[in-house]
């Protein structure tokens, strides 16, 4: 991973109710506003090469969630409209009336209730990997299992390396993608503790949030499933985007939780394709 793409990008903490939040900027200064929001135990930089990508066209942000990267540590409880009404205080600092909000796992959940909870805010939301159900038995077993583990730590166990690519590499990547393979110790860097209140959170503690979804109007949505993906299988994604209506629902092929970063050709293409179809200021 090379570190020239955050060249002429600006980095600042903007103070919110889940504490201080890093975010990066960069891009066109004058384009539309198109914010990406990570998945757990990652930072603004899984989007790479969705920056490079809609730089040319779109102002860039990129955010570190709460207790990732270098935004506060997370030493809480909190849920998705806690973090959509943090986004709203980091659009707020940044002078941004709405945006097109691209977000992977936690950030696509986020990218589903957002629009629910800030249409005037939301240009348009895309969601990858993602969910609106409760978590299954066995998700809930493993994931407070991790949490509490990684409680124990004050620095992060190589065991979560394992555990990431498990959960982040599918099939395809583990046989032909050796550089994303490597890319999953990321997770290294992270704060444990942060990590396990994330954990409890976003994975244990999250709601059913379809209904919430249907009530979804008048705000473009594009919903995108990985083939392999083995925390969200198709057919959850696929009832994530039933429940919004009017939204577009694409499944990337040979790929798994982690699309953004995993198969960024393919999930560039299908936001291009999707935002093509929108008004010229989106």
């Amino acid at each position: 991973m090379t570190t020239n793409w955050l060249e002429g990008v600006t980095e600042k903490l903007i103070p919110t109710s889940l504490g201080l939040i890093n975010v990066r900027v960069g891009g066109r200064s004058d384009g539309p506003a198109m914010v990406c929001w990570p998945s757990l135990m990652m930072d603004g930089a899984m989007w790479q090469y969705q920056y490079e990508h809609f730089a040319p066209t779109h102002r860039v942000v990129l955010i570190d969630s709460p207790g990732h990267g270098k935004s506060d540590a997370l030493r809480k409880i909190i849920d998705l409209k806690d973090c959509s009404d943090a986004l709203v205080e980091i659009l707020d600092a940044l002078d941004i009336d709405k945006c097109v909000l691209v977000g992977n796992s936690w950030g696509g959940m986020l990218a589903g209730v957002f629009p629910a909870h800030y249409p005037q805010r939301t240009a348009a939301a895309i969601g990858i990997n993602c969910t609106a159900s409760l978590p299954t038995t066995v998700e809930s077993i493993w994931a407070t299992a991790l949490s509490t583990f990684l409680s124990l730590h004050s620095k992060m166990p190589p065991l979560a390396a394992k555990a990431a690519r498990a959960a982040f590499a599918g099939p395809t990547a583990e046989a032909t993608n050796p550089e994303f393979t490597e890319f999953t110790k990321f997770v290294l860097r992270d704060d444990p503790k942060s990590v396990a209140w994330a954990l409890r959170s976003i994975l244990i503690g999250r709601k059913d949030e379809h209904r919430r979804l249907n009530t979804i109007r008048d705000v473009p949505v594009l919903i995108i499933a990985g083939e392999e993906d083995s925390q969200f299988p198709v057919h959850v994604v696929r009832k994530m985007a039933d429940a919004i209506e009017g939204s577009t629902f694409r499944v990337l092929q040979h790929t798994a939780h982690l699309a953004a970063r995993e198969n960024p050709e393919g999930v560039n293409a299908e936001i291009d394709a999707f935002l093509a179809t929108l008004p010229a200021t989106v």
